[in-house]
């Protein structure tokens, strides 16, 4: 049912930028189609408050997976599951404009380098949960059915652990706080996420400050949710934008070529065939540890 609205709102819009279900081209080239209040309708339509929607679209065609032995810093492997620290600047499962040179494309590699795909059958590493490509750091992917919808079952009640770092734009009031907002596509620009009052969807962010500096804060960031760009849209909605962030920080003139100050150090989970979690870690990358040696004379007392 249609929730509120501050007036009649063409259907395919709502569906993009209240559901953040796709982007409107997306949906129109995957062929949406709506029953509004048990009727078949364009999506040009218009929905009010109390409508009911019924939203079917295609699925997008699936690319090839190519195998490509692609270096991987592996922190942990069995024959189920498979964590990696992945770099700054991979991209983690193809997409458009990104075929080739992604984490997929890598795991493919290794299972069949490993033999660990019968002959005949077609395997496409499970990618439970995504990095931003330029977001470095822990994650798991599922070289099994069984697996994937094991960890699956664990994201989607919540019950996994995910510890991040962030170099930030600015010093906090307080040393640790909860963001909670609702997140949904921005309206002005189909790359970006934005924090509204009315739609969207739930999200929440932990967040302790481990260390400040003259301009710049160290933050330990907890997010209870994973919705898109959720650490990036929170920190640039309470002021404190992460460092090097080409979509949401803007350009800091005292570092204008650093890359994105975000890494993901822990994750927390209970593997398949195991009852107890494990915590998985990478370290802080040098780009981070490189920069402390520029901050500490800025420094505040």
């Amino acid at each position: 049912m249609v929730g509120p609205l501050p007036s009649p709102l063409r259907l395919d819009r709502y569906a993009a930028e209240y559901l953040c279900l796709l982007s409107r081209s997306q949906l129109k080239a995957r062929a949406l189609q709506v029953t509004l209040n048990g009727r078949v309708v364009k999506p040009s339509r218009l929905v009010r408050p109390g409508d009911y929607l019924e939203l079917t679209w295609t699925e997008d065609e699936p690319q090839e997976l190519v195998p490509e032995d692609l270096p991987l810093d592996i922190i942990y492997e069995d024959q189920q599951v498979v964590v990696v620290n992945k770099a700054q600047g991979m991209v983690v499962h193809p997409g458009a404009g990104n075929y080739r040179g992604t984490l997929a494309n890598a795991l493919l590699f290794r299972v069949l380098h490993r033999g660990g795909v019968p002959p005949g059958e077609a395997f496409r590493p499970g990618i439970i949960h995504r990095l931003d490509k330029d977001t470095s750091g822990v994650i798991i992917a599922a070289y099994t059915k069984e697996a994937l919808a094991f960890i699956t079952g664990q994201f989607k009640a919540r019950a996994v652990r995910k510890g991040y770092r962030a170099l930030v734009r600015g010093v906090l009031p307080v040393s640790s706080g909860l963001i909670a907002t609702q997140i949904c596509r921005d309206s002005q620009d189909r790359k970006r996420f934005t924090v509204s009052q009315d739609r969207g969807k739930t999200a929440l962010t932990r967040y302790r400050v481990i260390r400040s500096w003259s301009g710049y804060s160290l933050l330990a960031l907890m997010p209870k949710t994973g919705r898109t760009h959720q650490l990036r849209v929170h920190l640039r909605h309470i002021g404190y934008p992460i460092l090097g962030d080409p979509l949401y920080g803007g350009l800091d003139r005292a570092f204008p070529g650093l890359g994105l100050m975000l890494h993901a150090q822990s994750l927390r989970l209970i593997l398949p065939g195991e009852s107890s979690p494990r915590t998985f870690k990478a370290p802080l990358p040098y780009r981070f540890r490189n920069m402390f040696h520029y901050l500490p004379w800025r420094r505040s007392p």
